[in-house]
């Protein structure tokens, strides 16, 4: 008679659950609404775009009242506000402290750190895509008011223009979440990168002949500053504008900010 061993008798064991990727990015995307301040900072977009569309209405001209005009008056605050949406979206695992049970619960951080890019772009998309249609109402309505035919003068490859460019801004504020891991940190350097560098790279332009063919390939919103103009197709220089000042200030900061994020210590 064969005797069983512990070994013998214990029964496999189940292989290790794998969370699906889909499923981290509902719990990302959960997790963007589930606080107040969360709440809050991302009905600020639709707030924001009613008081933009408002302000075009009261204070525009009648021939400054163009589908343009209103996108334009409501891209300014999204701008601003979807780049903080990205960075409070990972920096809240440290401010919060919640990163030790969101690790150890989906050990792979790369994967939680996916999980938050694509639940930051789907509120963006989302996000602008209510605010084109916000925009459109607007236009309509200062029309009829107006007494006067509403003029649509943006093209499809223009709106997806404008959501491209603030899909990138979205990311820059991103990549600075993942690199600091701060909120206020991230905040602030991320009001650097939109304001104080492009007045600095604006100054020596202006007064520096040799930079200012050299500031294209450099200052990050100059280049990405053509998919807002609503002037039709962007040249082949300017996609190589967009795609070489890209690497320099978002692709490259990344790869360095996941690398510290896969290695630090979490507490």
């Amino acid at each position: 008679m064969t005797t069983l061993t512990a070994d013998t008798a214990r029964p496999p064991r189940a292989a290790a659950h794998h969370v699906p990727l889909s499923r981290v990015t509902q719990v990302e995307l959960r997790k963007m609404f589930d606080t107040r301040s969360g709440f809050w900072l991302i009905a600020s977009i639709v707030i924001t775009a009613l008081l933009a569309t408002g302000a075009v209405l009261l204070f525009a001209p009648d021939e400054e009242l163009t589908y343009s005009t209103f996108a334009s008056a409501i891209g300014f605050p999204m701008a601003v506000i979807l780049p903080v949406i990205a960075i409070l979206a990972v920096t809240s695992e440290w401010s919060q402290r919640s990163g030790l049970t969101t690790f150890t619960l989906i050990p792979h951080r790369s994967r939680v750190i996916t999980a938050k890019a694509i639940a930051a772009v789907t509120v963006g998309v989302v996000s602008m895509l209510a605010a084109f249609a916000i925009g459109a109402l607007g236009n309509l309505l200062g029309a009829a008011v107006n007494g006067i035919s509403p003029v649509w003068n943006i093209s499809l490859p223009e709106a997806l223009y404008f959501v491209l460019g603030n899909v990138l801004g979205l990311l820059i504020g991103f990549m600075l979440g993942v690199l600091i891991r701060a909120s206020s940190g991230a905040i602030a350097a991320y009001f650097v990168y939109s304001f104080l560098l492009p007045t600095i790279f604006n100054l020596l332009a202006a007064s520096q002949h040799w930079f200012k063919d050299l500031q294209p390939w450099i200052d990050v919103n100059y280049a990405q500053a053509a998919l807002f103009n609503f002037d039709g197709s962007l040249t082949g220089e300017q996609w190589a504008n967009i795609a070489v000042t890209g690497v320099i200030w978002l692709v490259i900061p990344l790869a360095v900010g996941l690398g510290f994020v896969t290695r630090a210590e979490v507490k």
